[in-house]
């Protein structure tokens, strides 16, 4: 695809993903659509800022003026729709952006995808949408949704909805479904960027309810491939898994940041658990793996160092993005919750 539109573009997935596609594709041109609210930043992009292969526009997904105009204008080959609100606990604290966001973006997208006769929409999902499997089931493309947060029921909605335009309309639409992403510049809220940086800064580290809960570990980059691989190879309607190959335990994760970063265990904090977690999420990337090509490049034990590395480095960014409204969203989330000191 020689030209694409990525919405959320500035955040951690997409900025990560229109970074890797100037490097390795020399004939691509991106338009990133951002809205830049808290977790969008524009410090993610200044290695390809003045890329003439790059432009950004500043706008809402859910603009359908904006975007309608932006695809007569761009006439992209394809449309890869990062822009979400992301966060589960951010969902709980208050669903409406969630949805508004979520559903209403990627109805506004496939909307005009429709009208201009796009030749490629792809809905970049999250195995949250399968909900929590029992060991030792894995979800297939084939399992059903079982959403448990407003988070995962806008992203099982978004992705319901783009497979109804494939269906109904002959859009040609792919869907991919990853597991927990990690790595550099990535928005301190969740698991890994949060327990670094407080680590990095002596400060406790909130681990919910027993810290048990089992997640698929990817690293972006690895990820950003294989969108790219489903972008060029996926067939048109199927959905695709994306998956780390290796789940841990949240505990045993904590831990080995805390290993990494040279700090005690005492650091550790047990809080009360949040409302619907999901105890364990698995993925199988055989389908991607069969028609793609795609795996894994980067283990484990080798992307946690580059990220804590990285966060080591960039102590100024995370200090930026830690200021402001995100203070008043971790007093919020974490400050007035009750502490386990039975652990």
């Amino acid at each position: 695809m020689s030209k694409l539109l990525v919405t959320g573009g500035a955040g951690f997935i997409g900025s990560a993903f229109v970074r890797l596609s100037l490097a390795v594709d020399p004939g691509v041109r991106i338009v990133n659509l951002d809205k830049l609210t808290y977790a969008g930043n524009l410090q993610n992009l200044e290695p390809i800022a003045h890329d003439p292969r790059y432009r950004f526009v500043h706008g809402d997904v859910c603009d359908a003026a904006l975007v309608d105009a932006l695809l007569a204008d761009e006439k992209p080959d394809a449309i890869v729709h990062f822009a979400a609100e992301s966060h589960v606990d951010r969902s709980i604290l208050a669903p409406d952006p969630v949805f508004e966001t979520n559903l209403r973006g990627a109805f506004t997208l496939l909307e005009a995808a429709r009208r201009h006769r796009t030749a490629r929409y792809l809905q970049v999902s999250t195995d949250e949408v399968y909900g929590s499997l029992e060991p030792p089931l894995e979800a297939d493309e084939s399992f059903p949704l079982n959403a448990s947060s407003p988070y995962s029921a806008s992203k099982a909605g978004a992705d319901l909805l783009a497979r109804s335009y494939f269906l109904t309309y002959k859009l040609p639409v792919v869907i991919t479904r990853a597991s927990n992403n990690y790595g550099p510049y990535h928005f301190p809220e969740k698991l890994i960027p949060l327990m670094i940086a407080n680590a990095l800064e002596d400060r406790p580290l909130p681990v919910y309810g027993d810290g048990l809960q089992v997640r698929d570990w990817l690293y972006v980059d690895d990820h950003c491939r294989g969108i790219r691989a489903v972008l060029e190879q996926g067939r048109e309607g199927e959905i695709y898994n994306v998956g780390g190959n290796r789940s841990l335990p949240n505990l045993e994760v904590v831990r080995l940041i805390l290993q990494a970063t040279g700090k005690p265990e005492s650091l550790i904090q047990y809080v009360t658990d949040r409302p619907g977690h999901d105890r364990r999420y698995a993925l199988s990337s055989a389908k991607i793996l069969r028609e793609a090509g795609w795996a894994p490049q980067v283990g484990f034990e080798e992307g946690l160092a580059r990220t804590v590395d990285w966060y080591r480095r960039n102590r100024a960014w995370v200090a930026r993005v830690r200021s402001g409204e995100y203070l008043t969203y971790y007093a919020r989330n974490y400050e007035n919750r009750e502490i386990d000191c039975a652990r």
